[in-house]
């Protein structure tokens, strides 16, 4: 009998298994379209640089709104909070197909460089994007908040699930998504995600609870005000201010494998790649591989693993630069075998690449962040983790609009195909630009270690 109490005392409560459950169909919804966001928007019609800033935009808002969001949903409950969220990000998914469903658009499967786009296209793609941004930030805080306080003593156990999780969501999305738009056309990826959003919604209806509920944990509660002024008070801290602009340089490359690489891929490589299936690279390394990575390299010191993890990213970029030289011919022309184009295969490889570097980097910086914040305020400091993310995502979407267009298209010509023939160097020169951003911001990373070293707190 005691053994019976000591075990079901021992076990998770439900909301924790419902939050990852609720997070399952989150990621599912997101990476349903997240893959295609780029190349939707550009057979709409919205050119080189509209496509990429949007993406950018919407990363930025996800990944910066919870240090707000997060703040309402202590105030109204988690369970509101994220209800609110799904009805948000349902609408959101629904408004960026409106154009096609129900405006009469019809996608172009060449990506034009002009903006041909009017404002009756523009207009719901943006208020689609600031919904889903809005939406999207305020699960973020609620999912990761219940974990957290249900985890208890087992944090590490719990946000282990958690992670795997996501990646299992993000399989699931993808997979399904790839099976939708070749039924149908590209829009309906924003139809998979509507129904991962319901299914997330009623998640929550019917079984959710709140954390403090079953805890039975007095919430604390802080006004708007409040977070402004720890806002204030985080970043006048010089150690963690560089910081978030030094690591920011992994989330520029990383936000590429949204913006540059899908671009690559269908302007350059194939008229209709399967960016979904490609990027499954990225969730089937983490699933498979992050337990070994964390066993192998768990002790080494978390700035040496960023610093690792940034010179991989680096390096997945630079791969690129074979299949360019490798045929006389070019990239189109040298295949494996006669159905996967190389530049196909090496873009696979980055992904996966890119996933190696994540798992060395992406736990690492939270755990170098609580390091950095002064002593009883490290909670207040990993608040504005995600900071990173968000600076790296408003960078990324010009800067990889920027590498593509002005640099790797340089000197380009269309092929009958409507498949663009990359100039080799200037092809090369773009891979080498993405691939120095990488090297720099892991030398930048050091230096500042350095800095650290010889300026402690």
């Amino acid at each position: 009998m005691e053994n019976t109490q000591e075990i079901k005392k021992e076990s998770f409560p439900r909301s924790f298994w419902t939050a990852n459950l609720t997070e399952l169909f989150e990621r599912g919804a997101y990476y349903a379209m997240a893959s295609f966001v780029v190349l939707y928007l550009g057979q709409l019609g919205l050119g080189d640089y509209w496509p990429s800033n949007l993406n950018g935009i919407l990363w930025t808002l996800v990944f910066f709104l919870p240090i707000l969001s997060g703040t309402i949903a202590d105030q109204i409950g988690f369970r509101k909070s994220m209800l609110i969220a799904f009805v948000l990000l349902a609408v959101g998914y629904f408004i960026m197909g409106y154009p096609v469903w129900f405006g009469g658009k019809e996608l172009n499967p060449i990506i034009g460089d002009e903006m041909t786009a009017g404002v009756d296209v523009l207009l719901p793609i943006i208020m689609a994007i600031i919904v889903i941004g809005v939406g999207g930030s305020i699960i973020k805080p609620c999912i990761a908040g219940t974990v957290q306080k249900t985890a208890g003593s087992r944090a590490t156990l719990g946000f282990g699930i958690f992670y795997m999780i996501i990646n299992i969501g993000s399989l699931f999305g993808r997979g399904i998504s790839y099976l939708v738009r070749t039924e149908f056309n590209l829009s309906y990826i924003f139809a998979v995600s509507v129904f991962f959003s319901i299914l997330a919604f009623l998640a929550v209806l019917f079984f959710y609870k709140e954390p403090e509920m079953e805890i039975k944990e007095k919430k604390e509660r802080k006004s708007i005000l409040k977070i402004l002024a720890d806002m204030v008070l985080v970043l006048k801290n010089l150690r963690f201010a560089l910081f978030l602009i030094v690591s920011s340089g992994f989330f520029v490359i990383y936000a590429q494998v949204y913006n540059v690489l899908p671009l690559y891929l269908q302007k350059a490589v194939e008229l209709n790649p399967a960016v979904d299936i490609i990027t499954m690279a990225n969730p089937f390394v983490i699933v498979f591989f992050q337990l070994l990575i964390t066993k192998k390299f768990g002790k080494m010191k978390p700035i040496n693993s960023i610093i690792v993890g940034i010179i991989i990213i680096g390096i997945s970029m630079m791969i690129n630069l074979y299949p360019i030289f490798a045929s006389a011919g070019g990239i189109k022309q040298l295949t494996l075998g006669e159905w996967i184009p190389m530049g196909t295969l090496f873009i696979t490889l980055t992904v996966a690449l890119i996933a190696f570097g994540e798992l060395f980097t992406s736990a690492r910086i939270y755990e170098y962040t609580g390091s950095l914040a002064p002593k009883g305020q490290e909670g207040l400091f990993l608040g504005y983790a995600n900071l990173p993310l968000a600076i790296g995502a408003l960078i990324g979407g010009p800067a990889g609009a920027f590498i593509f267009n002005e640099i790797m298209c340089n000197k380009a010509i269309t092929l009958e195909s409507g498949l663009l023939k990359l100039d080799p160097f200037w092809n090369s020169m773009g891979w080498i630009v993405l691939m120095a951003i990488g090297f720099v911001s892991a030398f930048s990373m050091w230096l500042y270690n350095r800095w650290l070293q010889k300026n402690p707190a």
